[in-house]
């Protein structure tokens, strides 16, 4: 293997005199608002460019809306249910952890982001900022586009305080004087509705030398007198609520999974309220009226110093446009490149799987042959079978249309659509009734369980005999965020694993026992225990005083029974880094516990999602292995999802792997973060490289 970074601290086969206890671990919610703080870091660097620091606070109030409406509510649940070890403290320390980072998140868009856009002449114009010209145009814009969309709803006993969706921008006004029928009924509501774009770019010649852009919520503010002719508008906030948008379905009970679920989509913009944000001016008297429609309590509400949702400001970063003159604006253009040395565009790409297996390292190298290995195969006569798993590939797929294609010429395709991928489950909904339309056969997987491995599975007539080709990944079948996120993919026709393939695809199809696998580790049968059993292999040669050395590179670490593991192996004298670009509970450091163990979290400018885990226990090539895979270190992964695991036999391709998926990450200086022993994390201080710029440049064109 090729060198890593050492460790501080004792070296392999250091024997402890005494089995110190393990530590407490870290506190999961806790975990994920500091990965949170690590991505708002970021819209502070002065080497991003400034409309993508903008994109990194959007990206955070997308977290946030995430985490209060699936982490937050189910952490809120344990707590209610008791005995689940969640207390009121663990529960008050998490909301003002929240209200922190929130307060940070406005501070830094306000006092930083945005001034610095200012100077490059990107501007957002108040009422107060705009000139005579400019509010002529926007008052037309109202009343053309935005006044007949608005209902006010004035309260009364036949008004009662509407419903309010999830995440849905709304106004409140306390009003002044009289109705139209003499009645003094002074709270109204305004719903905005989602058609309406949220930030809208003034024409060039309004603004000369500036892009200039005015906020929804800032052209209703100027005009909300006008929806309440005869009286006045005394006081006024916008607000937002975020919900419980967990789909709850009974798999026992229902009798069909997707007409549950596409009844349960109807109802999710209307779950528990969790969190209100109003605006910081907003009076006391209206966000305790807004608590108490809500049913929530003081520490739900958030009050932010600009728009309560952010993250719509992406659209200001869609409008905007690169200037000639000045620093760029954007992350200069990557286009992945196709891996022709390997994989002749020219080529049958059954044909070079035939002689040897092909990986694909995304977003570096294009996802394209993933999507021509399929389209390959639609048009190819010999090819009779094709199956898939799909999670999440968006609401427009090549991928997807190709396999209706499939099916239509009369292929056996088989889909195993995941229904319960979180929030994409209308999109996957959709995609499998027009997959049934066509006669392919669409199974939604196993009742309890969600299928999250990724497996293209294609067999083929050649000759006298079937041959299998397949393409197995860490990452979702969509070719957006494969431009986004860091990914491998394999395509193989290796026996094994292409067996092992079909297994599990008879297992979801038939629910019936399959063979043992020859080379896949699969959840939530075997993955977990084989995992375990590697862990305790590397700790037995530590005590033997052997080469003992453990990576993984995950998105996650929560399982229990992994981490103490982990932990007793480092005690054991092995050596131990985690790449862990998320919630990491496993605290590192500890003198006498954890201090040989190192994890650290890279925030660059994709989004890490690989999973690589990498097993040594002595000095021969054999006493190594390499397995990629679909799953993190969760119990969700290990015990209720269908995951699979596959080892990289091939030497050239294992060694490839580590060269550019672990050792780059251990070195980064530039894009890592170190987890420290009470949760916390510090930037890596050094001059060192970024192992997402170094791959950039090795995969550069020419």
């Amino acid at each position: 293997m090729s060198e890593l970074a050492p460790l501080t601290g004792a070296e392999a086969g250091a024997e402890p005199a005494v089995v110190p206890a393990l530590p407490h671990l870290l506190n999961r919610e806790g975990a994920i608002l500091e990965f949170n703080r690590r991505v708002l870091a970021q819209a502070q660097r002065d080497d991003v460019p400034l409309l993508e620091r903008l994109r990194y606070v959007c990206i955070v109030s997308s977290n946030m809306d995430e985490f209060f409406e699936v982490r937050f509510a189910d952490f809120l649940e344990a707590y209610r249910q008791g005995g689940s070890g969640v207390s009121q403290r663990d529960l008050h320390s998490v909301a003002a952890e929240a209200h922190r980072l929130i307060d940070d998140q406005y501070n830094i868009f306000n006092d930083e982001v945005m001034p610095a856009l200012q100077r490059e002449g990107i501007v957002i114009l108040n009422h107060a900022d705009r000139n005579e010209a400019q509010r002529q145009w926007v008052d037309q814009f109202f009343q053309r586009q935005v006044r007949p969309l608005l209902v006010p709803v004035g309260l009364d006993p036949s008004h009662p305080f509407p419903m309010v969706a999830n995440k849905s921008l709304n106004f409140i006004a306390r009003l002044g004087g009289r109705d139209a029928f003499g009645r003094a009924n002074g709270i109204a509501i305004v719903k905005v509705p989602r058609v309406l774009p949220r930030v809208i770019r003034l024409p060039a010649e309004l603004a000369p030398g500036q892009q200039a852009f005015v906020l929804l919520t800032s052209v209703i503010r100027a005009h909300l007198g006008e929806l309440f002719p005869g009286r006045e508008v005394e006081a006024f906030s916008q607000f937002r609520v975020t919900r419980d948008s967990d789909l709850e379905v009974d798999e026992v009970d229902v009798t069909n999974l997707r007409q549950a679920l596409r009844t349960g989509l109807t109802t999710r913009h209307f779950g528990q309220a969790l969190r209100l944000e109003v605006v910081r001016s907003c009076p006391e008297e209206l966000s305790e009226f807004l608590l108490e429609q809500f049913g929530l309590p003081e520490a739900a509400l958030y009050k932010v110093n600009g728009p309560v949702n952010l993250v719509r400001l992406n659209q200001l970063i869609d409008q905007a446009t690169d200037v000639t003159s000045g620093p760029a604006l954007r992350f200069q253009a990557h286009e992945p490149t196709w891996p022709q040395g390997r994989l002749p565009r020219e080529a049958s790409i059954f044909s070079v799987l035939r002689r040897r297996d092909v990986l694909l390292h995304h977003p570096f190298e294009s996802f394209e042959p993933v999507v021509q290995f399929l389209r390959e195969a639609v048009a190819d006569p010999d090819v009779l079978a094709i199956k898939q798993t799909i999670y999440r590939t968006g609401s427009e797929s090549p991928l997807m249309e190709a396999l209706i294609e499939a099916a239509r010429r009369g292929k056996e395709v088989m889909v195993v659509v995941e229904l319960k991928a979180r929030f994409d489950e209308e999109a996957n909904i959709n995609w499998a009734e027009r997959l049934e339309a066509v006669g392919a056969q669409v199974v939604y997987g196993i009742v309890g369980l969600k299928t999250h491995a990724k497996l293209l599975l294609v067999t083929r007539r050649e000759g006298h005999q079937l041959r299998r080709y397949a393409h197995l990944s860490t990452g979702n079948y969509n070719p957006k965020t494969a431009r986004l996120y860091t990914d491998i993919g394999y395509l193989t026709a290796d026996a094994d694993l292409t067996g092992d393939a079909e297994a599990v695809f008879q297992q979801l199809a038939s629910q019936t026992k399959t063979r043992p696998m020859r080379a896949f580790l699969q959840a939530p049968f075997t993955l977990h225990r084989r995992i375990a059993q590697l862990i305790d292999r590397v700790a037995e040669a530590a005590r033997a005083g052997a080469p003992a050395r453990i990576v993984a590179k995950i998105n996650a670490l929560t399982d229990v029974q992994l981490i103490e593991k982990l932990i007793r192996a480092a005690q054991d004298g092995a050596l131990i880094d985690l790449v862990v670009r998320g919630a990491c509970v496993l605290p590192p450091g500890i003198p006498g516990a954890t201090e040989r163990i190192r994890v650290r979290s890279v925030v660059g400018r994709f989004l890490e999602h690989t999973r690589v885990l990498y097993f040594r226990w002595g000095a021969r090539e054999e006493d190594e292995v390499l397995y990629l895979s679909s799953a993190d270190w969760m119990s969700r992964n290990m015990f209720r999802r269908i995951e699979i695991a596959w080892p990289v036999r091939d030497a050239a391709l294992r060694q490839r792997v580590i060269d550019e998926c672990l050792v780059p990450y251990l070195h980064d200086q530039r894009d890592a973060w170190l987890l420290q022993p009470d949760g916390t994390c510090q930037r890596a201080a050094g001059p060192g490289p970024s192992a997402q710029q170094a791959l950039l440049q090795r995969y550069a064109p020419g």
